[in-house]
């Protein structure tokens, strides 16, 4: 089952609700009307300062093949109501059937430091293929900007020492395993253990041996040693079996018959214990022995503020093992990012903007065709202002705190900006070339260098300034103070 899984169609990766509001849009003759819908997050993950947007390498490839497959459709229409009824007519079938993807989308590039409710992704297009959409985008976008997040947080801890990503085991399936590899790369990870996900994405690949491979033999030494024997140039060394220090002993004299042969030892790795002593202790062994270059590697659940600590305590960790708290993002499972309808054109051809309201102001959404522009100066960036590109930006461009309109900054035409939504897709058509997986990481690095590192704090970071352009922002709050009075009794 789990190979067909990948072998057909994922139209259906979607929520049934998707389907039945197509039917009614399809049915009420608004299949084809156009409309635009961003999607967007609400808050930083991990009580953080910033966000990287992951998973539109995904996005382009499951779009690339969208269809519905007639096995698709023969299960949709065995789908019945409350009444044992079916719930699609032919004709909307057929109507699936021959459909072919006409949306425009555009995107901010994979690797880029984003923020609350600036829209990753824009959508236009027919409403029932949008909204079609809205699911597995969610799905695609979320998850991956979640783990290559917690990825960038354990990068800026680590500096220049190794990360290695190994966390198939405990990550949510194959699918989440593998996606997950592919957003830590992004991130800043160096390496993964899963070889599929090399395979795929071109990732190198990591890996030594097991507690188990340790006690299969008669002695810790035996098992060093026949490891050693028949891979010399891939020799680490899991220390902690039996007696970490002891271990570390045995992998020492692993190491000299290694050096007799010509090889070096690689590595020695510490998995459980108090890793900042262990470290301390087994740096001193090693160098004792004359294996300077030998790398000491840590794992055992380990995540950025346990990084954090080991790093105070002087620890002498060189490569850090990452699994359970990277591919899982343990302390925060799901970015809660949302797909939310912005603007609809009516009979007259002319956009009617839309937008949700809450009792709760962050849910309140944002209407409007959006774009981000990002302002920059020589120190960095500065400022990320939403506007609406249906409302040209001329001379100076007031941006306002959507929370609080007191605060606002204004920009010259003279002022440094890119505007971070590009042209992915056009009416259907993939128009965007994908840099490669390597280039995508090597941006986010690139982006975090340009922010003022208060964003980068852990422990109440610093906010960084993000806000609607002032005709857009005056146009959501004349939309607020519409739908109100026309929702009282």
């Amino acid at each position: 089952m789990i190979n067909k899984l990948y072998d057909t169609s994922l139209s259906l990766l979607t929520d049934l609700y998707q389907l039945t509001m197509a039917y009614g849009y399809w049915k009420a003759g608004k299949a084809e009307q156009e409309a635009v819908f961003n999607l967007y997050f609400r808050k930083h993950p991990f009580q953080g300062g910033f966000t990287v947007t992951c998973g539109l390498n995904s996005v382009i490839d499951y779009l690339n093949d969208y269809r519905f497959s007639e096995e698709d459709l023969d299960y949709i229409s065995t789908l019945t109501g409350n009444d044992g009824q079916k719930l699609f007519e032919p004709g909307f079938l057929e109507y699936l059937r021959t459909m072919e993807l006409q949306c425009s989308i555009d995107a901010i590039p994979e690797g880029t430091v984003v923020f609350p409710n600036e829209p990753l992704l824009r959508v236009q297009g027919p409403i029932l293929q949008c909204q079609l959409l809205e699911t597995p985008l969610l799905n695609l976008i979320n998850f991956q900007s979640l783990v290559a997040t917690k990825a960038a947080r354990m990068r800026l801890i680590a500096r220049d020492d190794a990360l290695l990503e190994f966390g198939l085991r405990r990550a949510q399936g194959p699918d989440g395993g593998v996606t997950a590899s592919r957003a830590a790369y992004i991130g800043g990870f160096d390496a993964t253990s899963n070889v599929l996900a090399g395979k795929l994405y071109g990732i190198p690949v990591k890996g030594t041996h097991a507690h188990s491979w340790v006690m299969s033999f008669d002695s810790e030494l035996e098992a060093f040693e026949t490891y050693a024997r028949f891979m010399p140039n891939n020799v680490t060394l899991l220390v902690d079996t039996y007696d970490s220090l002891n271990g570390v002993r045995h992998a020492i004299k692993a190491g000299q018959q290694l050096r007799e042969r010509g090889y070096e030892l690689g590595g020695i790795r510490l998995d459980s214990g108090d890793l900042a002593y262990l470290s301390i202790e087994a740096r001193k062994l090693l160098d004792e022995a004359g294996l300077e270059e030998t790398k000491i590697v840590a794992s055992n659940d380990l995540d950025e503020y346990i990084m954090d600590s080991l790093k105070i305590q002087g620890s002498k960790i060189d490569i850090w093992g990452i699994g359970t708290k990277l591919v899982t993002a343990f302390d925060q499972p799901a970015l809660g990012g949302v797909f939310k309808l912005a603007a609809i054109k009516n009979d007259l051809g002319e956009w009617d903007y839309k937008l949700k309201l809450s009792e709760q102001a962050i849910k309140v959404s944002t209407p409007g065709i959006q774009q981000v522009r990002r302002f920059k100066d020589s120190k960095g960036f500065v400022s990320d202002m939403i506007f609406n590109i249906e409302t040209p930006l001329i001379g100076r461009a007031t941006m306002v705190d959507p929370y609080d309109f007191t605060k606002n900054r204004s920009f010259g035409e003279s002022s440094h900006f890119e505007d971070l939504l590009v042209p992915v897709f056009v009416k259907g058509r993939l128009i965007y070339t994908l840099p490669s997986i390597h280039e995508t990481r090597k941006r986010v690095q690139e982006q975090l260098s340009h922010f003022y590192k208060g964003i980068k704090r852990f422990v109440n970071p610093h906010t960084y300034p993000v806000g609607l352009e002032k005709g857009l922002f005056d146009m959501k709050t004349d939309l607020i103070m519409k739908l109100r009075a026309g929702n009282e009794d």
